[in-house]
């Protein structure tokens, strides 16, 4: 056999050797290794997805200069005024036409409870509003007010600093529900995270004062979080400011830690509990001196 004949058997037609391909080209093993979900997603990749998750936000507020904020907590679940409003209305109108149904009549008393507790949006969106409008007048402290990306406080908050014509963060989580974001974010400042552990980072990391607004588990979480870095020196002393004293009281009787034992009186002064948003501005000025209060 010559060597012609040798290599044509070595050889498939054009079409076996384009499937052949294909079917390399097909393979898991084959793609880009950062452009491989499937891989990325594997258990021994999870510091990697880590390390991603943190270094996406990063380098995007690096860039923009972004080294200082407040982070602004609380409910999800709180309403616009003006929507609370609307649904007690529709709820009471309902009853009206059915009195004795119990069920219409706890939907007006949850009607109700959102509409005392829709002024709690309306202090976060006063509250950024300010804190915005200093930065922008004074734009050498560098404030940006940063929430959890989704509705309720978190949407007040952003909301606020649209308000002022300034711009705002949100840190996104993939949850079951409430993990759409608010359309009030500054886009370019908009971020998704899998790992609470890595979106708690990025909350604190820059954070210059934490104001918490009543709010439910993920509240709580963050609040004790920011208390317990602070108590234990693993992060720099920041204003804590709780609004709203009737709601913090009745849910936490803080004096009985001190009482039993587990934590000392001066932890008390790691927070302050005022009941509107200049208040809570007030709170921050105060320990920062800034100028002129937020007025100019």
């Amino acid at each position: 056999m010559d060597s012609d004949d040798l290599h044509r058997r070595r050889l498939t037609s054009a079409k076996d050797s384009d499937a052949a391909i294909a079917k390399i080209q097909g393979q898991g093993s084959y793609k880009l290794a950062f452009a491989d979900n499937e891989f990325l997603l594997q258990d021994d990749l999870r510091a990697v997805r880590l390390q991603l998750e943190y270094l996406k936000p990063q380098l995007v507020l690096e860039k923009h200069q972004v080294d200082a904020t407040i982070v602004v907590f609380g409910s999800a679940r709180f309403l616009p005024p003006e929507q609370a409003q609307h649904d007690l209305r529709i709820a009471q109108q309902q009853l009206e036409k059915d009195p004795a149904n119990d069920q219409l009549k706890g939907n007006v008393k949850r009607a109700q409870i959102a509409v005392k507790n829709s002024g709690f949006y309306q202090q976060a969106q006063e509250f950024s509003r300010i804190a915005t409008e200093h930065n922008l007048q004074h734009e050498d402290e560098n404030l940006m007010i940063v929430s959890g990306g989704g509705p309720g406080v978190m949407e007040a908050a952003n909301r606020g600093a649209m308000d002022a014509g300034g711009k705002s963060i949100g840190l996104n989580i993939v949850l079951p529900r409430e993990q759409k974001p608010n359309p009030y974010i500054t886009p370019e400042y908009c971020f998704q995270f899998h790992y609470f552990a890595i979106r708690k980072m990025h909350f604190l990391q820059r954070a210059r004062a934490l104001v918490a607004f009543p709010g439910g588990y993920g509240t709580l979480d963050e609040l004790f979080e920011t208390l317990t870095l602070v108590q234990t020196k693993k992060s720099e002393p920041v204003p804590i400011v709780l609004v709203g004293s009737d709601y913090w009281r009745r849910l936490i009787n803080f004096e009985v830690l001190v009482e039993e034992g587990t934590i000392d009186q001066r932890d008390l002064e790691l927070f302050q509990v005022v009941d509107t948003a200049e208040e809570a501005w007030q709170a921050i000025c105060q320990c920062y001196a800034l100028k002129n209060g937020g007025r100019d």
